[in-house]
């Protein structure tokens, strides 16, 4: 009797969808309200480091004199509290999860610094430009009065 149930459920099993998702094939839909890694966009931070002292597990570091962030990503516990208190809006909290991996990753995002204004040369060779252009303008037209003059004469 045993093997008639055992059969039934092995029959019943060939034909319908797996119970479990077919994970690395089909990757998992993350609801909205998933609190997964903290990423940051690091062109809008001000390095306040409000973040940092907010965090309980202090996995964020924020060094205002390289302009760098760096988060300890298996020290953070995705608690959202540095999204909350971020007075930038620059954090975030990103659907996933951090990969596992043999080693503890730490992320470290530094600001470029921004292109220096070209120097004042450009803004005096315009003017040259601009007169020499004014230049060339007169001449069509001196070149026209001069013809009328002729022919008022003649």
């Amino acid at each position: 009797m045993a093997n008639l149930l055992i059969g039934k459920m092995i029959l019943r099993s060939l034909f319908k969808k797996p119970a479990t998702l077919m994970y690395p094939v089909i990757p998992r839909q993350w609801t909205e309200r998933t609190r997964g890694r903290i990423e940051i966009d690091i062109d809008n931070c001000i390095f306040c480091g409000i973040c940092s002292r907010k965090c309980p597990t202090d996995a964020i570091t924020v060094d205002r004199d390289k302009k760098s962030w760096t988060i300890s990503r298996m020290g953070c516990i995705q608690c959202s509290c540095c999204v909350e208190v971020c007075p930038k809006k620059c954090l975030v909290n990103e659907a996933g999860y951090t990969t596992p991996d043999l080693h503890k990753i730490v992320d470290t995002f530094t600001k470029q610094p921004e292109p220096e204004p070209e120097t004042a040369t450009e803004p005096e060779a315009a003017p040259e430009e601009a007169k020499e252009a004014e230049a060339a303008a007169k001449e069509p037209e001196e070149a026209e009065r001069a013809e009328a003059a002729e022919a008022a004469e003649a």
